[in-house]
């Protein structure tokens, strides 16, 4: 019978492939590695879950066993994927696409995101944009105006805004300064 197992900090390709080779070295066998979680085909033994647990927190990774702890997961993976996907809904209400998505009422996983992770969704979501737009703006290859629409934002203004407040500084100054001063997105 599958088995699902929450891995805090999993939130990227790179992550899933670490994470499967780590599941194959412990012959575990696994049905699906998705963002934040992992579904093997049997529960781990006594013996390996302690094992395990080690070696995901050698990589920086964290077994999560509190089930509003791996709802604040799920919430966390999906504003991630969301943001990385190329087709980013402009018109999508976060509310409504998370509700849809965990099948739990947005009052609820807010509430509950809140007390697990001590922020707002919203506000973190605004931390991962803000991280997404230092990341467009390094790689070089876009616009503010291009960034702005991408990520949804209504102008290059309201970027901008939003930019300066939580980082103190405009966007064209970040890209002045030359240096790479980002977030990992699995450490917001």
């Amino acid at each position: 019978m599958p088995h699902s197992v929450f891995i805090k900090s999993m939130v990227c390709t790179r992550c899933k492939l670490v994470v499967t080779q780590l599941f194959k070295d412990f012959n575990i066998p696994l049905t699906d590695v998705q963002l934040g979680e992992v579904i093997l085909e049997r529960e781990m033994t006594e013996e390996e879950l302690p094992l395990v647990r080690e070696r995901l927190e050698q990589f920086g990774f964290e077994l999560i066993h509190d089930n509003r702890a791996k709802i604040a997961m799920k919430v966390k993976t999906l504003l991630i994927e969301l943001l990385e996907s190329d087709s980013f809904d402009l018109k999508l209400k976060l509310s409504s696409y998370l509700a849809e998505k965990l099948g739990y009422e947005y009052h609820y996983l807010s509430n509950l995101f809140s007390e697990v992770e001590g922020t707002t969704i919203e506000k973190y979501f605004i931390q991962l944009k803000i991280e997404k737009v230092k990341e467009l703006i390094d790689y070089g290859q876009y616009s503010l105006n291009e960034i702005s629409f991408r990520l949804g934002y209504s102008s290059p203004a309201h970027l901008t805004n939003q930019f300066k407040s939580i980082t103190g500084i405009t966007p064209s100054h970040y890209k002045s300064i030359n240096t790479i001063n980002r977030k990992p997105l699995d450490k917001l």
